[in-house]
């Protein structure tokens, strides 16, 4: 029996923006493409975060190609707003899309190309771009919380939705956008502790005065600065690839966290007390009831069976490009080129630079063993 469900030219694995902007890419330069994804939906992957979150961006900047963002150009779009574009844009731009598809693994197919294992069969293609994020799905959660009470509630924040997800004293681990936020909405409910190290805060907060100035010279900077051909560009990208990764915040200030009654920690939750309560680095016990980890994600590539991961856990790339295997791709990484890189206004760019490199290579003939697969 022939594992191989059907044979394509171009897999992208992952329907987020970045995946669906290379897609359509892609077709324009009439290469053949089909786009999978695990979720059920188009833009589930932004649907599932908390209810109140919005972008940092203004519309007029979170357009993929062929497609402007719909709304007023200085307004922030929440996230149903972006799930529901991503979904409209597959349509209008034709993108020939497989939901419930789910790729466990990525290996070489024994006469060129690669196979996509789904399950029990396989998708043979030429070249496949792996667009499933800047970091994957899985959350990255310390060892001391196996540790905790089992009184004690833990959500990630990929499982925290609204102040109803809550039920008294929070502790928040993580200062980055989502912890300060979280830490900021629930605070008007129960009594909240912040724990993190202060990361920074950009310089100009989304919706301000200074907005309409300001936003347009970040994101040029961000897309043209700090890139990874300039020095503070690359030293951007090891800090934000490195374990410690968190980004200023934007729209949340310490003053406004400190006027709602959050009490903010910079000492990290190292241990548990004897009840299991969490423990922090200066011996300081927090008494709480439920504890939100706003800790990101983990970088997992190990579904990605290719010599193609560093000792970092990252691909060897260049702007997308593997460097070791041949017809392999990322979009969507973080500083894939630059700063824009992991946010919706520097996706094209990406997308382009992989569409590009992918077509000139189609130009050579396609291996017979994978197109009679």
């Amino acid at each position: 029996m022939n594992p191989h469900r059907q044979h394509v030219q171009t897999l992208v694995i992952g329907a987020g923006q970045a995946g669906l902007a290379t897609a359509h890419e892609l077709q324009e330069r009439g290469v053949q493409v089909l786009v999978v994804d695990g979720n059920a939906r188009l833009g589930d992957n932004w649907r599932c975060h908390w209810d109140s979150l919005r972008l940092f961006t203004p519309v007029r900047y979170d357009g993929l190609p062929g497609l402007p963002f719909p709304g007023d150009p200085w307004s922030y779009p929440g996230k149903d707003d972006v799930a529901d574009y991503l979904e409209q844009y597959a349509l209008e731009t034709g993108l020939p899309v497989r939901l419930r598809t789910r790729v466990d693994g990525l290996t070489a197919a024994p006469d060129g190309g690669f196979l996509a294992h789904v399950g029990d069969e396989a998708i043979a293609c030429d070249d496949v771009v792996v667009a499933t994020g800047t970091r994957g799905r899985t959350p990255a959660v310390p060892d001391v919380a196996r540790r905790l009470d089992p009184s004690v509630r833990q959500l990630h924040s990929s499982e925290y939705r609204s102040p109803a997800s809550v039920s008294g004293p929070t502790l928040v681990v993580g200062t980055s956008h989502s912890g300060c936020e979280i830490a900021y909405e629930l605070a008007a409910h129960v009594p909240v502790t912040l724990c993190g190290r202060f990361t920074g805060r950009e310089p100009v907060r989304p919706g301000s005065r200074w907005d309409r100035i300001g936003t347009p010279l970040l994101v040029l900077v961000a897309r043209h600065v700090l890139t990874r051909r300039t020095p503070p560009g690359r030293a951007l990208m090891r800090r934000l690839r490195g374990p410690h990764h968190g980004l200023p915040t934007a729209r949340i200030t310490r003053r406004e966290l400190a006027e709602r009654g959050v009490t903010w920690i910079e000492e990290r939750v190292e241990d548990v007390t004897a009840d299991g309560r969490p423990l922090l680095a200066d011996g300081t016990a927090v008494d709480v009831e439920t504890v939100v980890w706003c800790t990101g994600y983990a970088l997992d590539h190990s579904w990605i069976e290719l010599p193609v991961l560093g000792d970092d856990g990252w691909p060897r790339e260049y702007r997308g490009v593997a460097h070791d295997v041949p017809g392999l791709y990322f979009c969507g990484l973080v500083f894939q080129w630059s700063m824009a890189s992991m946010v919706l206004p520097g996706v094209a760019a990406d997308a382009a630079y992989v569409a590009d490199h992918i077509a000139h290579r189609a130009a050579r003939p396609v291996s017979r063993s994978l197109a009679s697969a």
